[in-house]
């Protein structure tokens, strides 16, 4: 492929993230701030005089780092597990170990209230059987609970990069540290830990901006008091409407998550770190050791069901326990409208609102994905590294801000298509296509040069090599970009709460609707809808996990 015609492939792109990243953007700033050179910096030390702000900063930054912590302490046995033995189930697990990464935030919320909350499962059954009156236990709205949430989420993470990554090691160098004295322990410690230092970095610093920027979680479980810098955003903007305040907020967040991709995409492309499931042609073969009768690799993967199941059957309980027993009353009653409100929207009818914006969300996502990827995985040279790690930062910014920069650049000319059924779609793909990005390019990087230079050689045309060699390969990680673009858009809440009409809601905004209104029956109702929507994201986690296979 030419220099020129190479560079033609990531015009579409950069149009789109131009037009639907960079221009809300851009127009926040412009109307937040008449004198951008002076009017930042005064604004930005005012927010550092302020106790709150710096009180918002700081524990923004310590439970991300906090929770990043416990997540890597907690994963790190698994993925030893997963990655030295082999066992019956052992990949069925590990597509069941991807549904808390897919599901949406909401139902992650949702899922450790029915858990932990005031009425959930634990504080239920405690009350029934010790006879108690009150709720004897109080995690609900602190920050034990949001801790314990983003674990849950971001296990996945951890648990994919560095199993996926140990697995592909080579064994030769502790099996000759061994063989030279070392101990079992001392070889870790000195050799593969070493080896898997980059991959532990990539993992630490994606929990870490995953966890930074977390709303959903925050907003339902951390309540009032908690507040981190995306909560901020959108107290600011939306309850306070205090544009200059949140603009500056907003650019704090994108300028360090923008560092932090960049050192991830760094790493990722140096040492073969992927997040996506791996579809490679030169993955080493690795049996595993049998499992037999050890005891810990039974107590590893019996936690990892307990800590990963408990929240999804305690939501799947709380939506069909009611005060007269197990019903499905709640489920029924989303289809009902007893108020006979006209604001009333059949949940139904929200089910397929957000199958339409995540079919036409995979669709662009999966264009923009492929010419960015094809673009990428060319450079020999690292000049396209900055590019790639551009085009991450929607990935990793305040989905509120996003959102809110939606509201102010598209709705006057010349694009003024506020209302447009379509906000929606190009919102969520903003979201969704970095993922097709990562699970391409490392794909695509992966093809050796010899294979095909091998058919070349025995006479096939450019056409015939790329149907027979490159084709096979990306076919099933586009696949795989595909449905976790679906399952994102399906889940999508921090930028669809600003830019969704009333009467075409999502399925994670029914659900938020539901928790803001008082009564037994809303949150019935919140637990039932929170559960259509993880059968829905988890079936797609096990199908990704299954096409990479």
């Amino acid at each position: 492929m030419t220099s020129r015609l190479r560079y033609l492939l990531i015009v579409p792109p950069f149009i789109f993230v131009g037009i639907f990243f960079f221009y809300p953007l851009f127009n926040i700033f412009c109307i937040s701030f008449s004198d951008p050179a002076s009017r930042i910096v005064e604004t930005l030390l005012k927010l550092l005089e302020t106790p709150y702000f710096r009180q918002v900063l700081w524990f923004t930054t310590w439970q991300a780092g906090l929770s990043t912590l416990i997540t890597l302490i907690i994963a790190f046995p698994g993925a030893y597990v997963f990655s030295q033995y082999q066992f019956r189930g052992k990949s069925l697990i590990r597509a069941l170990m991807l549904i808390p990464f897919v599901l949406p935030t909401m139902v992650t919320a949702a899922a450790f209230k029915a858990l932990l909350g005031s009425r959930g499962v634990i504080n239920t059954g405690l009350m029934f059987f010790l006879n108690l009156d009150q709720p004897p236990i109080h995690l609900d709205q602190t920050v034990y609970c949001v801790l314990m949430a983003h674990v849950f989420y971001n296990y996945a993470i951890v648990f994919r990069l560095v199993s996926g990554f140990w697995e592909r090691c080579p064994k030769d160098l502790p099996e000759a540290s061994q063989m030279l004295g070392a101990s079992g322990l001392k070889t870790f410690f000195k050799v593969t830990l070493p080896i898997l230092t980059p991959v532990i970095l990539a993992a630490s610093l994606l929990v870490f901006v995953f966890c930074f920027t977390s709303f959903g979680v925050i907003l339902i479980l951390g309540g009032p008091r908690l507040a981190t810098i995306e909560v901020e955003i959108y107290r600011q903007a939306v309850h306070l409407f205090n544009l200059p305040r949140a603009a500056v907020v907003s650019l704090i967040q994108i300028v360090f998550t923008f560092i932090c991709m960049r050192a991830y995409t760094e790493i990722e492309s140096r040492s073969g770190v992927s997040l996506m499931p791996e579809m490679t042609v030169t993955r080493t073969s690795f049996s595993g050791r049998p499992l037999k009768s050890n005891f810990f690799v039974w107590i590893t993967v019996g936690l990892l069901f307990f800590l990963l199941g408990s929240p999804l059957i305690a939501l799947f309980i709380e939506s069909i326990l009611t005060e007269n027993g197990f019903s499905l009353k709640y489920y029924i009653a989303l289809f009902n409208n007893d108020s006979r409100s006209i604001m009333f929207v059949p949940p139904l009818t929200a089910m397929i609102n957000s199958i339409f914006f995540a079919l036409s969300t995979t669709v662009m996502a999966v264009i923009m994905g492929w010419f960015t990827a094809a673009f990428l995985y060319r450079d020999t040279q690292g000049k396209a590294s900055v590019i790639d790690s551009m085009f991450m930062l929607p990935l990793s910014t305040s989905a509120v801000t996003l959102g809110f920069g939606f509201i102010v650049a598209f709705d006057s000319p010349p694009l003024n298509i506020r209302t447009s059924i379509a906000l929606p779609v190009f919102a969520h793909t903003l979201i969704a296509y970095p993922f097709v990005i990562r699970s391409l390019l490392p794909a695509w990087r992966s093809i050796p040069k010899c294979l095909r230079e091998a058919a070349a050689i025995s006479g096939a045309s450019p056409w015939e090599v790329w149907c027979h060699v490159d084709w096979p390969i990306l076919k099933r990680a586009l696949l795989v970009g595909a449905v976790f673009s679906f399952a994102v858009s399906m889940g999508e809440f921090g930028a669809t709460v600003f830019i969704a009409r009333p009467q075409t809601p999502t399925m994670p905004l029914a659900i938020y609707r539901f928790f803001s209104l008082p009564g037994a029956m809303n949150y019935g109702q919140a637990m039932a809808m929170a559960c259509i929507l993880m059968v829905i994201t988890a079936l797609g986690g096990v199908v990704i996990e299954r096409m990479a296979h």
